[in-house]
């Protein structure tokens, strides 16, 4: 299992005591690690690496200065499908068809796929993850096309929602992801995300991290924060994933034939 986190802040916060002891869970998780920076609307900033966090020089390095930002996601890798490689490593991003730059983090496993096999041309490497970022800004820049502009957060965020709840049944959907302005969260696998509330900002982690106030995501909805607060919050879809051994066999074998 990967590990995520991510945070959504009014104004921009130092964080490098929170990654390093994130970072410090990669032991578990060693196939690689990634961390996307947004430090005002419209940056961003995505650096990664195919090997263990805690044996990384350039993250050590990383978290030697001081990192202050509105908005980050972080992941740890613990690999399922796709090799040990660069491309393969977490956030993933893409452009929609309107220039509004998207990433995303997962951890999780796409078990029925069929709907995401026509992003394996498109995509840089080899991961479902990749596939699932595609196949939500493809619904996004659908609908743009239908409306001739942009969508706007209420429409992106009921767009999300509806895609999201459509892919959840037998897929394990722990999610991260950030639009530019506004940091989603989605967790249907149980007691695997967690949210902190404090004054200002809203922190994401796959397990209670330092301080207070851990709390499971609502389950089965998807969540979006803004600024430092926690502004939608959809309806329970109720497709709760329920770990099946049988349901990694059928996955490595469909891979194999990608």
């Amino acid at each position: 299992m990967c590990e995520l986190l991510g945070m959504s802040a009014g104004t921009c916060r130092r964080v490098n005591d929170l990654l390093r002891e994130f970072y410090s869970h990669a032991e578990e998780h060693p196939h690689g690690w990634g961390l996307a920076r947004f430090p005002k609307t419209g940056a961003q900033s995505v650096v990664k690496e195919p090997v263990c966090a805690t044996r990384s020089v350039r993250l050590a390095k990383l978290l030697d200065v001081s990192i202050a930002e509105r908005a980050f996601i972080a992941h740890i890798r613990f690999a399922t499908i796709g090799h040990i490689e660069y491309v393969n490593c977490h956030p993933f991003t893409t452009t929609d068809n309107r220039g509004r730059i998207w990433t995303l983090a997962h951890n999780g496993t796409i078990f029925d796929g069929v709907r995401l096999n026509d992003y394996t041309t498109a995509q840089s490497g080899e991961t479902d993850s990749e596939r699932l970022l595609l196949h939500l800004v493809a619904a996004v820049n659908h609908e743009q096309t239908r409306l001739h502009r942009a969508l706007d957060e209420s429409e992106r965020f009921d767009t999300l929602s509806a895609m999201i709840a459509e892919l959840a049944p037998r897929n394990k959907l722990n999610l991260l992801f950030f639009d530019g302005d506004v940091l989603y969260a989605h967790c249907n696998f149980k007691g695997t995300l967690l949210v902190r509330r404090d004054a200002g900002v809203v922190t994401f982690s796959t397990r209670a991290l330092s301080g207070e106030g851990w709390e499971p995501l609502p389950f089965t909805c998807l969540v979006a924060a803004k600024d430092g607060e926690i502004v939608r919050t959809s309806p329970p879809h109720g497709n709760e994933y329920f770990y099946n051994p049988n349901d990694y066999r059928m996955l490595y074998m469909d891979f194999a034939r990608l």
